[in-house]
């Protein structure tokens, strides 16, 4: 390898000392590679006023340049691409170079192109044209503006010519930015920039004769605005909350933590670093986390056993991480967000009665709860590797108990669910046992303490006598005799070790009918049984009776009697209507259809047998037909003169013995005119002629 082949392509030979590079513009031929530590070229700058705080920044990160404006490679580089650019800045004064990197070829044909002999003065020239080097500027530069930032060059010289300079940042949102001196080519910058806001300006220029018309250009000048570090890190993704196993491998992720640094991706202004700045609480170990510095990845340091959610003083832990720039250098900008890691429980501890043997009492024929079984379990609450499943296993056979879990304090809740009798067993033992909701762990099983003795006694109360059969029931026939035996009840009192003797009482006997013996029980009539009474529902009357033993208090039992009562013919049937109206000079002389009802059942009700009373006079006035086994139609023989008239009627039911009602049918004959009926005479209301003469009813047939 060959060292580098350098040509001067533009200097200034002033006898003055014109601040910034000696030398601006460089080729250099592209080697094989570079070499880490290579000297690439000398640069070389001046300040005019001694360089104080001389600073170079290069466009490639993968070179540098020292001090004394070596430009070196910092690692073996294949690949540099096709230009370097440098910028250099002291206190007084600022400047870029250009690097240009070309093969052997390109350099001779660039040369031919642009370099061209004048005469033999040896003195080359540059062939007629505009060469608009890139510009870097430093963001978040100070006043005072506008500043000298670069120059833009003309191979030649022409009277009147003028540089010309648009695109965005002079003569396009956001205007007035850059400008340029017409005469000179001199770039300058009217205001502080932010890379942040935008990063790369694209102008173009172009020279211009007296009458504006374009002479040069347009060329593109490229302005890059040069990133410093003005921008912190930020956690933007916040909350951070990561969940870990208790007893996990040393190792294992939780979750990661990723800030943002507005500056440059580019450069160290946004290498960002991770670091744990604090972790609450400290204990088991004041390093319970580690976080990958780069990626950001929060694992767990310390074993699987100090990894325990119930020996730990919180389950939950707060890490202040910190992200730095500048790849974590001191000089680098920091944020910091909190990172929340909850320790999740597994079912490592089975729950455990906090005795082997609970006792209960109860009162029989009392249900309820009865005692609450606890239990401990250092699993998390509220989980189901802390909620508890209680079983009976045994001493259950007739399901007298049940128990459920207290959702609040994880207890047992163990109820009688059917009566105890204290007669047939005053003890009861249950064995229980106690499960999680969520299976335990492979490596844990349930022990002896999983499981549970109760011992219930039960309590002797003075229960009341019970009726057997209850409800009673009972079929007679109503009316009859006063005195009459209806039933002897039978009640036995169910604390049969107390030998107690029962006494018989009335309750309820709604419409009086009944007494009982206070002794035997025996139910006997104190009036007439009336299956027509309103006490009476669909034939049956209910009553209730009251058995009371002797304890002390006495205890009372409750006998329902249902009586059926049988049917008597006794009721005579009832005629409707009682009143018929009729006009004196009417053609139609039906009068009325009567209808006949009875109170008793059947076969003491219809068909019933309707006649006329004998009546007076020398001749009759009219008759009674049969229709259908309930209605029968009086019809008037003529016509008569308006005034009242009593028919005699008589109705019997088919009872065995049948029963005969003997009534009167009151009948109003009126006078008629215009659709009026008069009934004054006799008595009667005025009344329209529409509602007729006939209170006709429907017939059925039979």
């Amino acid at each position: 390898f060959f060292p580098p082949q350098v040509l001067l392509l533009a200097c200034a030979e002033d006898l003055e000392c014109v601040p910034g590079f000696q030398q601006k513009v460089f080729y250099i031929e592209k080697p094989f590679e570079f070499t880490e530590d290579q000297l690439v070229l000398n640069l070389k700058f001046d300040d005019c006023k001694g360089n104080n705080k001389l600073n170079f920044q290069v466009s490639n990160p993968d070179f540098t340049v020292e001090g004394d404006g070596s430009l070196v490679a910092l690692k073996n580089i294949s690949e540099a691409g096709r230009a370097l650019f440098v910028h250099a800045q002291t206190e007084h004064a600022e400047d870029m170079a250009e690097i240009f990197i070309v093969g052997a070829n390109e350099k001779q044909a660039a040369l031919k192109e642009i370099l061209k002999p004048e005469g033999n003065s040896g003195i080359p020239r540059q062939k007629r044209a505009i060469l608009a080097t890139p510009i870097l500027i430093p963001e978040n530069q100070r006043p005072p503006f506008p500043r000298l930032v670069g120059k833009v060059i003309r191979s030649e010289v022409t009277e009147g010519a003028k540089f010309q300079l648009s695109g965005k940042g002079v003569d396009q949102d956001p205007k007035g930015i850059f400008r340029i001196n017409e005469i000179t080519g001199d770039v300058s910058v009217t205001r502080t920039l932010d890379r942040e806001a935008i990063a790369n300006y694209e102008l173009e220029v172009e020279v211009t004769d007296q009458s504006g018309k374009t002479i040069d250009g347009p060329v593109r000048l490229l302005i890059s605005v040069i990133d410093q570090n003005d921008n912190r890190p930020m956690f933007k993704e916040g909350p951070y909350v990561g969940h870990v196993m208790e007893g996990s491998a040393t190792g294992t992720t939780v979750m990661r933590m990723t800030a943002f640094d507005a500056d440059d991706v580019s450069t160290d202004n946004a290498l960002l670093r991770y670091n744990i700045l604090k972790q609450t609480p400290t204990k088991p170990s004041p390093n319970m986390f580690y976080i990958d510095p780069e990626k950001g990845d929060i694992v767990t340091v310390v074993s699987p056993v100090l990894l325990d959610r119930e020996t730990m003083e919180s389950p939950k832990y707060e890490l202040v991480i910190e992200a730095k720039d500048m790849g974590g250098l001191d000089v680098g900008l920091t944020g910091t967000a909190t990172a929340t890691i909850l320790i999740d429980d597994k079912n490592d501890h089975p729950p455990e009665f906090t005795k082997k043997e609970f006792q209960a009492t109860v009162k029989e024929g009392v249900t309820g709860v009865i005692v609450n079984l606890t239990v401990g379990d250092r699993d998390d609450p509220v989980t189901g590797a802390w909620r508890a499943v209680y079983t009976i296993i045994n001493g259950n056979p007739g399901q007298s108990f049940e128990i459920h879990t207290n959702p609040q304090t994880n207890e047992g809740m163990l109820s009688v669910v059917k009566p105890l009798d204290y007669e047939i067993s005053a003890f009861h033992t249950l064995l229980i046992k106690v499960e999680n909701e969520d299976p335990l762990i492979p490596d844990i099983a349930y022990g002896p303490s999983s499981t549970a003795t109760v011992q219930i006694t039960v309590e002797d109360v003075n229960e009341g006598p019970v009726f057997h059969p209850n409800p009673m029931a009972v079929t007679k026939q109503e009316n009859i005799p006063v005195g009459s035996a209806v039933l002897t009840v039978n009640a036995t009192d169910p604390d049969t070790l107390q030998h107690q003797t029962i006494r018989y009482s009335v309750y309820k006997d709604p419409a009086g009918w009944l007494e009982i013996n206070p002794t035997n029980g025996t139910i006997g009539t104190t009036a007439v049984l009336d299956r027509e009474s309103p006490f009476v529902q669909d034939n049956v009357y209910t009553a209730l009776f009251l058995a009371i033993d002797s304890g002390n208090p006495p205890a009372t039992g409750t006998g329902t009697l249902h009586i059926t009562l049988e049917d008597v013919n006794d009721n005579v049937p009832s005629l409707y209507p009682t009143l018929a109206k009729v006009c004196d000079d009417a053609k139609d002389l039906r009068v009325v259809v009567l209808g006949a009802s009875d109170k008793d059942l059947h076969p003491n009700t219809d068909p019933f047998k309707f006649e006329l009373s004998k009546q007076s006079g020398p001749e009759k006035l009219w008759r009674i037909n049969k229709l259908n086994s309930t209605h029968a139609q009086v019809t008037l023989l003529q016509n008569l003169k308006k005034a009242n008239y009593n028919i005699p009627i008589s109705v019997t039911d088919s009872g065995k013995p049948p029963l005969t009602n003997n009534t009167e049918l009151k009948l109003q004959v009126c006078t008629c005119k215009k659709s009026k009926m008069d009934c004054s005479a006799s008595d009667a209301l005025h009344i329209s002629l529409t509602l007729v003469l006939l209170s006709l009813l429907s017939l059925f047939c039979k």
